[in-house]
């Protein structure tokens, strides 16, 4: 009995860290697959398998698939699929991984800033030190008094974070006006994502796919494991430990996408951008502190 209970214990821990290696090797995984395939037809390739591979785990969980909301469903869809995708591999096909991964999970920063003018929640105390020092980071490795470094990879990547974020906003928004399935959800709002992604791979003059073994074993990896699989993971842990705790996850993954990157394309990084990296670093990690304390404040 005493067995079981501490293995209980430990499961969420053990599905964050699960959570955090998957994710944060994506990344490789996606960079390496734009060898095969052009940016936009992997992202309309990897978010429509990730859609169905949805689909069925919510039916192998006898869950039901009812769309609820299909306006702001579409919106997240367009946003934090759509456009986060789109956005986030045309930065890799211009930069490395692991810079790339540090840029967009800024997002927690963005979603504290942005949530601000849209839900009416003020930045107070310490969440000002938290975004400074973020943003401190983000100047660092972005660079932009150095002409000569290429831009264009840095913004893209800011550009998938801020729609990331406002997507993360309009889903709360949508969880405090109407009663929804946060797995179904996700599926719907993904396959909605797909659409334009479709279009745009067919519209914009690309390179057709290599369909090769290789190809398809990432694409079925990226599509089953690190979308279906992982955020089965994610509702999972956000279902058993507060909102703190689960958002070391946003700490855990682009580690793992540096060292990755690193070891396995070897990918440099500056001193100004580990300094970065690791500014960025502390503010998401006070940011979660933060969430820490007030949970504790508020169980007493």
């Amino acid at each position: 009995m005493t067995s079981s209970l501490t293995v209980t214990r430990w499961l969420p821990a053990l599905a964050l860290l699960v959570l955090s290696i998957t994710w944060g090797y994506t990344w490789v995984l996606s960079k390496q697959a734009l060898t095969y395939a052009p940016p936009f037809a992997f992202a309309a390739e990897r978010c429509t398998g990730g859609a169905l591979a949805l689909f069925i785990a919510i039916k192998l969980m006898g869950k039901s698939v009812r769309l609820v909301a299909p306006g702001p469903t579409l919106l997240i869809g367009l946003t934090q699929a759509a456009g986060f995708m789109a956005f986030q591999t045309w930065a890799l096909v211009e930069g490395g991984p692991g810079k790339t991964a540090v840029l967009i999970f800024t997002m927690p920063i963005w979603t504290l800033l942005l949530a601000w003018p849209i839900l009416g929640e003020r930045i107070r105390g310490k969440q000002w030190l938290a975004a400074l020092s973020t943003l401190t980071g983000l100047l660092l490795i972005i660079e932009p008094w150095d002409m000569h470094s290429s831009l264009l990879s840095k913004f893209l990547g800011v550009m998938a974070a801020l729609c990331w974020s406002i997507g993360s906003i309009l889903i709360k928004r949508l969880r405090a006006s109407h009663k929804v399935d946060l797995l179904a959800m996700t599926a719907w709002q993904m396959i909605m994502g797909a659409v334009p992604l479709v279009l745009l791979a067919i519209v914009i003059p690309e390179h057709s796919t290599q369909w090769s073994m290789s190809y398809i074993s990432i694409l079925v990896f990226v599509s089953v494991v690190s979308t279906g699989f992982c955020w089965w993971l994610w509702i999972y842990i956000l279902d058993r430990v507060p909102a703190w705790e689960a958002s070391l996850s946003v700490l855990g993954t682009p580690v793992v996408a540096i060292l990755s990157s690193r070891m396995m394309l070897g990918e440099e990084f500056k001193v100004s951008e580990v300094t970065g990296i690791l500014l960025i670093g502390s503010g998401l990690a006070l940011l979660s502190l933060i969430s820490w304390a007030a949970s504790r404040r508020t169980m007493k």
